[in-house]
């Protein structure tokens, strides 16, 4: 069977059974605690503690997954073996106060034998070893005596709250393999396989540590499909499976090179990093920095380096991207959808990396004659890190082939060391550039209309807190230019990222964009060296510009359905408008309740779909006064100011970018509503694909 028809069996079969089928919910989970998406569970973790209303008493899904990052992390160990991802689809049948253990465990074998048609022989049972009434129903269903365990067979939330026995179902793929029984010595010699977890939350632990009987039991189960295929197509590797085979033809056919066993590694990685960034991006996820975001820029930056391995320059993941979508598209829709975007924000990351790369190179290859104990000292990995954007993990893997490791003690105190002066050095920063009085303010009006053409001239350049005449490759810099179409921190609302470009070449990838009284401040890693006085061009980011912008807008909606929802005298005290993630502070007595939440998040979401347009005017401020324009109570404005007015229900002045329909926001999500001081709350929204 092929990953496409196990799908479809899988949600065939629970259907047939009275589930509910619904679609995978979005990588980016509505869990603070949590950069990623890790588990099935993960988007029924209220159901299943008893905090949300189950919305069906039984439900079947396929859901996507990303374990790259925190304390859920295969990263390291993709391509070295044949069952690490950092992406993977999790097969769930779930019952939320309705079948218990009986009913699971007699469907659960039913699919494995009689739908994927598993030898039963070579099924081997697991129970926690307190669970009799499990180990009983497995022996009433099937005949087996279950292996009855302690460690892994069992499930909980935390140190308290529901938790509840765990039964495992293994598949043994061969005496030939090594490896024992679960629970044996030898258990992860790689012979038997766990290919199905069914867990029973039936208790809910007290302070004290007693387990007392939950009044409404749940099942929480998953099964790995990459595992899965594995077994159905006879494979002992994963990446041997149908999908990872098409996936490989396409790294082919764009790199020119044949997989043989000496390239394996990078063939798998690639394969599996290609379905992470293009999966992240379409839900949402900007690579960057920060969370999240870097995750996703590693993954991207570790794919690059191993077609570099095969002897690739160039683009990659964004020329493998539309063969994903022949192999995923059909399950998953929005990889189609978000072509265009995902396509364009990869390149960028591909383009700016692929000199970092090079740069990079050097400087490891300059610093290798001088190793003679085999570890690289951690203050050159921090150098790679913190000039040219390489990871821990890819300067690692570099070295891995050479036998060299890497001083990651003195790394981390390196990085330490870092955050503390970059701590002592922002205010610093901004004094230098305060000091530079005889600088002309930054002609920044082409900032709502960005034109990838606009040509500046390099004014000033701060490197390391001096100013000079010119900087090399590899340095971190920040430049003030003439005239800019990056818009720079203010008003709540982040600056852009982008590229600037020196006769059609990348110079400076721009990680942050800053204001400095009148003066736009570019900061980000010099690709290429740059002189004072350099005729360049600015190129925005579009894709994280046209996200700003839907979260900006959002915001306006947000206050309004805030006002009509709670009252008129909910005023707006501060916010951070970003790609990912709207901030909203408001003046307001009390927390709402989940009714007054929901009943502002269908509002914003109406006024999304009436596609009202959005007016950007520039006005006199006694005229947007009379026009009823609502001001932030903090700030200052000038004679002339811009009012955004979306439709008839929201008047702002505001300096921000915004869009020009309601309906390119899409969508909007409030995640959550909590209290940051006396009479001010806090509401986070997410917004766009994001919040699909």
């Amino acid at each position: 069977m092929t990953y496409n028809e196990i799908r479809k069996a899988f949600l065939d079969y629970f259907e047939s059974h009275g589930h509910k089928i619904v679609p995978s919910a979005s990588l980016i989970p509505n869990d603070p605690t949590l950069l990623f998406t890790v588990a099935g569970m993960v988007p029924w973790k209220g159901i299943l503690q008893g905090i949300e209303p189950a919305f069906a008493p039984r439900v079947a899904d396929v859901q996507k997954c990303i374990r790259a990052g925190g304390k859920h992390n295969d990263l390291e160990d993709v391509g070295f073996d044949g069952r690490h991802h950092t992406f993977f689809e999790m097969m769930g049948n779930w019952s939320f106060g309705d079948y218990f253990k009986e009913e699971a465990i007699a469907m659960s074998w039913e699919l494995l034998t009689k739908v994927f048609k598993l030898d039963p022989n070579r099924i081997v049972v697991t129970t926690h070893y307190t669970d009799d009434e499990a180990t009983a129903i497995w022996k009433k269903i099937t005949g087996k005596d279950a292996i009855r365990l302690d460690k892994d067979n069992w499930w909980s939330a935390g140190d308290t709250g529901p938790c509840g026995p765990c039964t495992e179902m293994h598949y043994d793929m061969g005496a030939d393999l090594p490896g024992g029984l679960p629970g044996s010595p030898d258990e992860d010699g790689g012979r038997y396989v766990e290919v199905w977890n069914d867990v029973f939350m039936q208790f809910d632990r007290d302070a004290n540590g007693n387990l007392n009987p939950l009044p409404k039991k749940n099942v929480d189960t998953g099964s790995g499909l990459e595992r899965m295929a594995a077994i159905l197509q006879g494979k002992t590797d994963n990446y041997d499976t149908d999908l990872f085979v098409a996936l490989k033809r396409a790294v082919s056919d764009v790199t020119g090179v044949r997989e043989t066993p000496e390239n394996v590694t990078s063939f798998k990685v690639i394969t599996d990093h290609l379905r992470s960034v293009g999966f992240a991006i379409a839900d949402g996820v900007i690579p960057s920095n920060t969370d999240r975001g870097y995750v996703i820029r590693r993954i991207l930056r570790r794919a690059m380096r191993h077609g570099q391995m095969l002897g690739h320059r160039g683009a990659l993941l964004s020329k493998l991207y539309p063969a994903l979508i022949t192999e995923m598209g059909d399950a998953y829709p929005e990889l189609a959808r978000e072509q265009k975007r995902v396509v364009e924000i990869i390149e960028n990351e591909e383009n700016a990396f692929a000199d970092m790369l090079q740069n990079g190179m050097k400087l490891l290859d300059a610093e290798l004659p001088k190793i003679n104990n085999g570890v690289l000292p951690g203050e050159v990995a921090f150098k790679l890190f913190d000039t040219y954007g390489f990871p821990l993990d890819l300067t690692q893997m570099i070295l891995r082939d050479k036998n060299i490791t890497v001083d990651v003690a003195g790394f981390e105190k390196s990085m330490a060391e870092q955050k503390e002066r970059s701590r002592a050095d922002t205010k610093g920063t901004r004094v230098l550039w305060e000091s530079q009085g005889d600088l002309p303010a930054t002609d920044d009006s082409s900032k709502y209309a960005p034109d990838s053409s606009l040509q500046s001239h390099v004014l000033a350049i701060l490197k390391n807190g001096e100013f000079v005449k010119s900087a090399v490759a590899g340095d971190e810099v920040e430049i003030a230019l003439d005239k800019t179409n990056f818009y720079g921190t203010q008003g709540g609302q982040v600056g852009d990222m982008g590229t600037i470009l020196r006769d059609g070449a990348p110079v400076m990838n721009v990680m942050e964009t800053n204001r400095v009284d009148s003066v736009v401040i570019h900061k980000g890693n010099l690709v290429a060296d740059i002189a004072v006085g350099d005729t360049v061009t600015t190129q925005i980011n579009e894709p994280v510009r046209q996200q700003t912008a839907r979260a900006h807008t959002a915001t306006h909606l947000l206050q309004a359905a805030l006002q009509q929802v709670l009252n008129d005298d909910v005023e707006q005290r501060g916010s951070k408008v970003s790609p990912d993630s709207v901030r909203f502070d408001f003046s307001y007595g009390r927390a709402m309740t989940s009714e007054e939440k929901t009943a502002v998040e269908e509002l914003v979401n109406k006024w999304i779909a009436a596609d009202m347009p959005v007016k950007h005017e520039e006005m006199s401020l006694d005229e947007a006064k009379k026009r009823g324009a609502m001001a932030l109570f903090s700030e200052k404005y000038g004679d002339k100011v811009k009012v955004i007015t979306a439709g008839d229900v929201s008047c702002e002045l505001c300096g921000g970018t915004h869009v020009y329909h309601t309906g390119e926001i899409i969508r909007a999500k409030v995640n959550k509503e909590k209290s940051i001081s006396s009479g001010i709350r806090r509401i986070t929204m997410s917004v766009g694909t994001l919040a699909e």
